[in-house]
Formats: structure tokens, sequence, C-alpha cells
């Protein structure tokens, strides 16, 4: 059921009549290239931990769970400290049901009627959405056209709008773009200063990082992790469900100040991270090497990608794509009908993504036959569609 069917005489907020569930295509196609997924599928050995976890704690279902997570929050510290080198403790980080939890919860504790979010477009389609729900006015920053940040331009947008966060992504979605250090710095800085509208005095924005693909950034580049020792005002969202291969299992986190930590446990739904989950993403962090066994192959298929993504023409124009550090690729620039090459492709059993300014499509990464088919789909429809 894609479409919602609302009865009229149901009293639905009035702000959300005509709006429509958020989601990409679910199809039953050969070939799902759509929503940033790892394709490749658990190992065999996090197969038998989770099993074998699972099976500690069926037998105390009918108790609650830790509602603290604080093994879980140890893994994270531990896994956070062999990745990005961050030293953290257990009260900077938190858990949640995928890191779309971890987004609502922060526009729960630091948005609200009143209050305003700031970020750089085009990004993830569903922070607006976050600010809808939560009743957070939403704002976006124009990006530099090579879809780099314009941090004079978001400077002087916090100065005028006066947030009380600012939402920044690196890698960026739907583009891939990293996010330079210097830049974030720079924003950082400046919020320390900055004044959060209806706030008392000496109240600034936090600046929330979402690093969802952060794991296929090009190797030796920093994380935004490493600076929470020095800012009170940063928080940085992860998730599992990427390069971990754990989309099905929904875990997510957020590492930040013990202080913001404690604003988002105020506004969390008790005991939200069942005992199962837990002991499901306690499972994978016992093969944390096995989990990420396949980042460094996606990460050659998005480069050998683009490179033969550049190499194609439509309408007589090469190909533009967007630089990317993470397991996908927005491509295109110049597609005068995108959803006709997306119908096009998908007629052919590959289900790629309509987002992002128009003239662009996204893929992700898939196995190496998924990315075959995915050339030959995109060649084929390219040239129906030109032809049409």
């Amino acid at each position: 059921m894609s479409e919602a069917m609302i009865p009229a005489d149901l009293p639905l907020r009035n702000d959300l009549i005509g709006e429509v569930p958020y989601g990409a295509p679910q199809l039953d196609v050969p070939v799902c290239l759509n929503v940033n997924e790892n394709p490749y599928p658990p190992d065999h050995a996090v197969v038998h931990s989770i099993v074998e976890r699972v099976k500690q704690v069926a037998p105390t279902l009918n108790r609650y769970p830790d509602r603290e997570h604080i093994e879980l929050r140890e893994a994270f510290v531990k896994y956070l400290k062999e990745e990005s080198k961050a030293d953290l403790t257990v009260d900077q980080v938190w858990g949640a049901n995928g890191s779309n939890e971890i987004m609502l919860q922060l526009f729960q504790a630091f948005g609200g009627p009143g209050r305003s979010a700031l970020g750089c477009d085009p990004t993830y389609s569903m922070y607006p959405e976050y600010a809808r729900d939560t009743f957070t006015a939403w704002h976006t920053a124009h990006r530099n056209p090579d879809f780099t940040l314009d941090v004079d331009r978001t400077i002087a947008d916090i100065d005028a709008l006066e947030p009380s966060m600012v939402l920044l992504t690196s890698p960026n979605n739907p583009t891939g773009t990293p996010l330079p250090m210097q830049d974030l710095k720079r924003i950082l800085d400046h919020c320390q200063s900055a004044q959060v509208a209806g706030a008392a005095d000496g109240v600034h924005p936090i600046v929330v990082v979402d690093e969802a693909y952060i794991e296929f950034r090009d190797p030796g580049t920093p994380s935004a992790t490493t600076l929470l020792g020095a800012y009170e005002n940063l928080a940085v969202s992860r998730t599992m469900s990427k390069a971990f291969a754990f989309a099905g299992a929904r875990v997510g986190y957020i590492a930040a100040s013990a202080g913001i930590i404690d604003c988002l446990r105020i506004v969390r739904m008790p005991y939200h991270l069942s005992a199962v989950t837990q002991a499901v993403a306690l499972a994978a962090f016992d093969h944390t090497k096995e989990q990420l066994s396949q980042v460094d192959h996606l990460r050659h298929t998005r480069e050998e990608t683009a490179a033969w993504l550049k190499e194609q023409t439509y309408n007589g124009k090469p190909l533009q794509v967007a630089p990317s550090q993470s397991n996908f690729l927005l491509f295109g620039g110049s597609f005068d009908d995108r959803g006709a090459i997306f119908d096009q492709m998908l007629q052919r059993g590959v289900l790629i993504r309509v987002v992002g300014p128009e003239g662009w499509l996204r893929v992700c990464m898939g196995t190496d036959e998924e990315m075959r088919r995915f050339r030959e789909a995109l060649v084929e429809s390219m040239r129906v569609v030109e032809h049409a």
C-alpha cells in the first residue's frame, strides 16, 4: 500500500491533509539499487551469533529490556574508537531504532513550535518531515553548483534565521559530497556564539552531522566524531544500516556531549530499544570485521562506476557524476526527462532512484552482476528516451 487512503471524516491534523507516507518504491524487481543498501548479506558467523544472542534473551522477554542499553553503548564506544579514533565514554553515545529515530529525537528535543532547523539543499528528504512532525520550521541554504557546502551562505542564514539546529550531512545524501573538516569547524565555531530565536540569552544552536555513509569515505578522511572533545555543540549521527549490512535490524546511534545525550533521554519513548534489537546489534559488533568486509569492494565499485558513467553520453553530452564518498552516485545532470529513463530502467528490471535536483538520478552500488545489469539497462534506456 503506497498511497495514504484517509477517510475525509477523520480528524487528521490540518497540516497533514494531502500528505503521503515517505518511502522509496519497494518493488519486486531483480535489481534493486534505489535505497543505498549494502547488497551483501551478513556473514554466516554473524548469523550464528545473532541466533545465539537472541536465544539468550528469549527466556527473559517477559521483562522489559535495559532502557539505557549500556552494553550496546559500550559497543558503540569501542567501535568508534577503532573505526574513527574517537575517544568517547558511554554517556556520550546513544542508540535508537535506526538513525531516523535518532533524528526524530533530536527534533523533539531541540525543535518544536517557535523553533527552526537549517539544512543545506540538496540534502536528505526526510529532514523536512522530521521538522513537520515536530512543528519545527524547516529552512535550507543552497549548496554550491558542485554540491559542496557554501559556508558563507550557511553562516549568513544562521545569523538571519537563528535556528536551534544546523543539520549537515557527510557524505551528503543524495549527492555523496563529503564535508571538509575546515568547513565544519567554521560552522561549529560560529554556532558557539550564534543566537537561537526565542531562547534565553546564552543559548546557542547545536550542529548535527549525519554520517550515515561515513564508512564508505576515502581512507584517511577524518570523522566528525574526532571533534567531539573540542565542541560541546556537536552531535554526530551514525547508522548500522549501510556499511554494516544491517538495514533490516534498524539500529542507529549518536555521539555527542553528555548534555546532548541527556536531552535525548528526556524525549525517548520508554524501553525504545527492544531486548531483541540490542542482542542483534551486539552480535554484529561481535563480528565487525566480517560486517564491514565488503566496504573496500563497494568503494572500488563506486569509483569504477563513476568512471564508466563519465564515458556515457545523453543527447550528445557526457553524463555528469557528482564526486561521492558514499556507496551511491548522483549522475546525469542533463536528463530532460529523468522519469522516462527511470521507467525504462524499471522495465528492464533495474530499480534506481529519482531524487535530487532536476536532471539527475541516483544509483547505489550493488553486486558485480547487479552493476553489469545496471550498465546495460542504462545504455538501452537512454537510447530509447533519446529517440522517443
